[in-house]
């Protein structure tokens, strides 16, 4: 088919790749020009596995025009307004420019806005929210667990069920209500599973218990199973915060109770400094206090620092006055443009020289492999703080993790 691909984003870079890979004409249009022109000489703004080879691999066409094709794909964002409300503003602008007579949504969008776009510009408008996770996004375009077309137009709904059926993987046709609750539902169990274990981990930290063989114990029940069952710092990210804020807006609009949900992101938000309580009583004082710091990005194989637990905890390390140096593999440029009066590293050695403690905020590869011996030379004082629980307990460090 010919597909426009509105959005040069995180997810319409990931999309346009794939659905290139998969025999498609495509057209990725956006309109940030430095953007298209760097990528039109190859630089990817983001940091995706596999998606430079794809890019390279397919002839994709990147522009600012609007262009005509059998589908097009709407992937700009839709962040929160300060009531916790999508911002569609950006979904209406890019729909406003389709040519094509079918849209389709990969945004994810508060229920009722297929047919609110629909109204808007007089087209058939599909559902298709994505479910890719950042790190592994190629690979879950390609290899979906399960792909949701919502659509109250039979024709349309086979045009998009065609294109995806040469992936051979369940694909659930409703209606575009339907399909869009599907998304913030999936988004917010994974939410609440994570926050739950998080509270239990609090409970394990003062009764002795660990929290890692309570999630295997829980996680073998086939009734549960053992994902998004990791205690840690919570959640962040460009998905699951805004989300979260989205359906409970969407709630209250319709007049149903979200407490739930709403406990849910007050347990995330306090999580997120549990590393600098845990801290504080080691060393109560943090004025003038080297406190490293490994990791930024949101989760690791990723540069994506948006709502990221690191913000949050260097934001609280340097209102008590610490001096904070960080490292992260990936995402140090993308800190830079919002995180300042901090120190950047070389490596995640190079900042533990004469560090009073190390706080382990991201679950890199290269944190695990790290050698201990070359850390505790390095540090003023032992002190590990693992927010991941990427370590166990080590002899000769003063270590904590989270509900261990």
């Amino acid at each position: 088919m010919k597909i426009a691909v509105i959005g040069a984003g995180w997810v319409g870079l990931v999309a346009s790749a794939c659905l290139a890979e998969m025999g498609n004409q495509v057209t990725c249009i956006d309109i940030d020009t430095k953007k298209i022109d760097a990528l039109k000489q190859g630089h990817i703004p983001i940091h995706e596995d596999s998606l430079d080879d794809l890019l390279k691999k397919n002839k994709i066409t990147f522009t600012t025009k609007a262009t005509d094709a059998d589908i097009t794909f709407i992937a700009v964002g839709t962040p929160p307004k300060k009531d916790g409300s999508a911002d569609l503003s950006y979904v209406e602008q890019a729909a406003k420019s389709v040519l094509s007579h079918i849209i389709v949504i990969k945004s994810t969008v508060p229920v009722g806005t297929a047919e609110h776009i629909s109204r808007l510009t007089k087209k058939v408008v599909v559902s298709n929210p994505e479910f890719l996770r950042e790190g592994k996004a190629v690979h879950d375009f390609l290899n979906p667990d399960r792909i949701i077309i919502g659509a109250d137009d039979e024709k349309a709904k086979n045009v998009v069920v065609s294109l995806y059926k040469q992936l051979n993987k369940p694909i659930i046709t409703t209606n575009s209500k339907t399909a869009e609750l599907i998304k913030y539902a999936s988004n917010a169990m994974l939410a609440t599973r994570i926050s739950f274990i998080n509270q239990l981990a609090s409970l394990c930290d003062e009764l002795g218990a660990d929290i890692e063989k309570v999630s295997e114990g829980m996680g073998l029940d086939p009734r549960i199973g053992p994902k998004f069952l990791h205690a840690g710092i919570g959640y962040g990210g460009s998905c699951f915060p805004k989300d979260i804020k989205a359906l409970i807006h969407t709630m209250h609009e319709h007049g149903c109770k979200a407490d739930i949900l709403e406990a849910v992101e007050q347990a995330n938000e306090r999580q997120k400094l549990i590393l600098v309580k845990k801290l504080k009583k080691e060393l109560p004082d943090l004025k003038g206090k080297k406190i490293a710091v490994w990791g930024l990005s949101f989760k690791p194989e990723t540069n994506d620092i948006r709502h990221a637990p690191s913000l949050t905890i260097i934001e609280k390390l340097k209102e008590e006055g610490a001096d904070v140096h960080v490292y992260d593999p990936v995402a140090m440029e993308e800190a830079k443009k919002v995180l300042k009066g901090v120190e950047y590293g070389k490596d995640q050695y190079h900042i533990l020289q004469d560090a009073d403690a190390l706080l382990i905020v991201t679950e890199w590869k290269i944190f695990r492999d790290s050698d201990m011996q070359k850390i505790k030379k390095l540090m003023r004082t032992p002190i590990i703080i693992d927010g991941r629980n990427i370590f166990k307990y080590m002899d000769g460090f003063n270590y904590h993790g989270i509900g261990r």
